[in-house]
């Protein structure tokens, strides 16, 4: 048995900005949501069976308590954000697991769910399909894998190592040191991935790390600032660390069954009927609503 996790917001914003606009009969814009369905089905057609579906129903989670900068859905476009509500009444009519997150994220929700499936001896791999970083803190051997669909790259423990220098359950410590954009936070001053993945390596986690540089035995020329900064910034790096954390004790689902894809219901044909009539726009959105003619999904 194979488990595939995948994060709809990823999808929903990729589709987004790659296809051209559509709007239904009402006027609501609906490529997006057409671009995810067309997908999921797309890997359903090829064989699996166990899917679930995570979304940030809200782009606010508890973070935002923890750490001022951290993202919100400022700046993203309303007529993406509108779609949400769209994708999860699509999904749930097409007979798929959904969790639409509001005090968590959608990445909780996969690392939930990765850890729950996890403990199935029946489930031979969970594939999480997210690009997002801070998922190969979920990565286990060569079972629980991360896979990037636009890129076809997948990702296990081994490759996890060779992408970030670290060991996956040392992600968050590295996180927490090179900050991440996208989140919000902005890590420790002077610290990058090379000097966070060669201290990481060694030492594993923050706390593991001594507070005189001499005792790294690690060749990096600026090792004594990098040092100063941890020590004066303790408290802040694992304030980074908790951000990036992944939360695994959701209480998504009672029993991997619970993920069996058996087919639409009877919502799903008037809901697709209605997407299938979408009218097209002449030319694509592009990145940051660019107008380009050519789309790469």
């Amino acid at each position: 048995m194979e488990v595939q996790l995948i994060d709809g917001t990823y999808e929903l914003f990729r589709h987004f900005y790659a296809l051209p606009s559509a709007k239904d009969n009402h006027g609501q814009e609906v490529a997006a949501v057409r671009g995810v369905l067309g997908s999921l089905l797309g890997i359903m057609q090829a064989g699996t069976t166990y899917i679930g579906v995570a979304t940030d129903h809200v782009i606010e989670s508890f973070r935002n308590r923890m750490w001022p900068g951290y993202k919100t859905g400022e700046g993203v476009d309303a007529t993406l954000m509108s779609q949400f509500v769209l994708l999860e009444e699509a999904l749930r009519a097409l007979g798929v697991a959904v969790w639409a997150m509001e005090e968590f994220e959608a990445d909780d929700a996969l690392a939930s769910a990765a850890f729950l499936a996890g403990q199935d001896t029946r489930v031979e791999r969970v594939v999480i399909c997210t690009p997002d970083k801070d998922l190969a803190q979920c990565v286990q051997g060569t079972r629980i894998v991360q896979f990037d669909r636009r890129r076809r790259i997948e990702r296990d423990s081994q490759g996890v190592l060779e992408r970030f220098g670290v060991h996956p359950n040392s992600i968050p410590d590295y996180l927490a040191l090179v900050g991440d954009a996208a989140d919000g936070y902005p890590g420790l001053p002077g610290w990058g991935a090379k000097s966070a993945a060669s201290v990481l390596f060694r030492f594993g986690r923050l706390e593991a790390i001594p507070a005189n540089a001499r005792d790294w035995h690690v060749n990096l020329s600026n090792s004594q600032a990098l040092s100063e900064t941890l020590n004066t910034k303790r408290e802040l790096a694992f304030l980074f660390r908790d951000l990036a954390t992944l939360r695994t004790d959701l209480p998504l689902f009672a029993s991997v069954d619970d993920l069996l894809w058996s087919g639409p219901t009877s919502a799903f044909p008037p809901l697709a009927d209605r997407l299938d009539k979408a009218t097209f726009a002449k030319t694509h959105r592009g990145p940051r609503g660019s107008s380009k003619n050519t789309v790469q999904l």
